[in-house]
């Protein structure tokens, strides 16, 4: 079979297949990249890339890159561990707004919920 390849054809139609949504989110001197893709089977999962502009000594710059894979049967416990995480640090060290001030820390749900619990006035028990 003179002059077949595997590959002819298949770069296009897998890279057509391959992007299916993308996101990109510029935080400061990061920028985060949400990217849904196919596989062969078209089962969707997502990439996460973080990309941070990074200068040489010599003056020039390069991109520094980091990707996380997330598949579909992972995106629950991975969004309540995120949820969690996010919701530690806030309540802990506070909210930051869109131009970078601090905000007061949240009170987290069992903050209020122990609250309420621990005003007991003893004399309504002798009652």
């Amino acid at each position: 079979m003179e002059g077949f390849d595997k590959k002819d054809g298949f770069d296009k139609k897998r890279n057509d297949r391959d992007d299916i949504f993308s996101k990109a989110v510029r935080a400061g001197k990061r920028t985060y990249f949400f990217d849904v893709k196919a596989t062969r089977k078209n089962d969707y999962y997502l990439t996460i890339t973080e990309s941070k502009k990074r200068f040489e000594d010599d003056g020039r710059f390069r991109f520094e890159k980091h990707k996380l894979f997330l598949y579909k049967e992972d995106f629950e416990k991975f969004a309540d561990g995120l949820k969690d995480a996010i919701d530690f640090i806030q309540a802990e060290q506070g909210v930051y707004n869109e131009e970078g001030q601090q905000e007061a820390p949240k009170e987290s749900e069992d903050a209020l919920s122990t609250a309420e619990y621990t005003n007991v006035d003893f004399e309504d028990l002798s009652k």
